[in-house]
């Protein structure tokens, strides 16, 4: 169903409809399901890989089969969107423009890619749709459980089992379990990298790096884990992972405590997020102000529970 057509009309408060992204959301769950069983059928060896990048980064057949596969059942659908595919970039559409106004489809085709070029089955399908730059759709697909988890703004996220609502429990002695993801562009000695890493192994029970971030928000959602932690990340998977976790009941902050909304848009130093279960947020603000600028400034625990700024150091009075 085309975005412009009477029944589905694009969002617009003006008007007084407000959409419930039923059909976009369907067609996201079949476009990853049918990638998924591609990149099933063709693990862990029937692929081909080569080097993206200077940083280490690869790319398979698979991504370029799988994203062609999305992109043409999103344009099949909707045919005005803009699609963002993780390899082929900017793919335009007119209903969509490049400063996130509009509809924006982001599609990335396999997550984990260096996880199926080393033979570890970690790695799904993500595909996110944002309306001015805010996340509506998202849909995670693990081919290798066969499992689906979505999410609509406003209408809760849901899996294999039903609606998600990660359970409170109490945290262990040893610490939280978290996950941990940095875009690609940050140096491995980027001094705020390693003062997070470092605080974070120190106290947390475990800190998973699983190169492949949505397979954590999906974890996050479902409970498995209590926090997880990204530094500069990626754009691509961003808004599906972060809408899947928001609908689940799970609080996403900036590093500094602001809201954090998980949209695509705009430089990626506006991309480091700490995510968790309300109870447990105050807990992991606390963990990564000890080792941000942010923190430094000596945001307190109460300042991030009820999102006051911070009190400015005295000043010096004037001679």
């Amino acid at each position: 169903m085309s975005p412009n057509h009477p029944a589905n009309p694009p969002s617009d408060p003006a008007s007084g409809f407000t959409p419930d992204f039923t059909a976009e959301c369907r067609t996201a769950v079949t476009a990853a399901e049918a990638a998924g069983a591609l990149l099933r059928s063709r693990f862990p060896d029937g692929f081909a890989a080569r080097p993206k990048g200077a940083l280490g980064d690869v790319v398979t057949d698979l991504d370029l089969l799988a994203e062609h596969l999305v992109v043409d059942r999103i344009r099949a659908d909707f045919p005005h969107d803009r699609i963002l595919a993780e390899e082929a970039g900017d793919l335009g559409g007119e209903g969509g423009a490049e400063d996130g106004r509009g509809r924006t489809w982001l599609v990335d085709p396999l997550d984990g890619s260096n996880n199926v070029v080393i033979g570890l089955p970690v790695y799904v399908v993500g595909i996110a749709l944002c309306v001015d730059a805010a996340p509506v759709v998202g849909v995670v697909h693990d081919p290798v459980t066969g499992r689906t988890w979505s999410a609509r703004h406003g209408r809760g996220a849901h899996g294999p089992a039903g609606p998600l609502a990660p359970g409170s429990r109490p945290l262990s002695p040893a610490g939280p379990l978290l996950a941990w993801t940095q875009g690609h562009a940050v140096r491995r000695d980027d001094p705020t990298v390693r003062a997070l890493r470092h605080t974070l192994e120190l106290r947390s029970r475990r800190l998973l790096q699983l190169w492949a971030p949505l397979v954590a928000w999906a974890m996050l959602a479902r409970g498995d884990i209590d926090g997880f932690v990204g530094y500069r990340a990626e754009a691509i998977d961003l808004p599906a992972g972060a809408l899947l976790a928001r609908e689940a009941g799970v609080a996403l902050r900036h590093l500094d405590g602001r809201d954090f909304a998980g949209g695509f848009t705009g430089p990626d130093t506006e991309r480091s997020f700490v995510a968790g279960r309300p109870e447990m947020l105050p807990t992991l603000l606390d963990l990564v102000a000890t080792s941000t600028p942010a923190g430094r400034t000596g945001r307190t625990r109460a300042a991030w529970t009820t999102g006051s700024a911070p009190t400015p150091p005295p000043t010096r009075p004037p001679r």
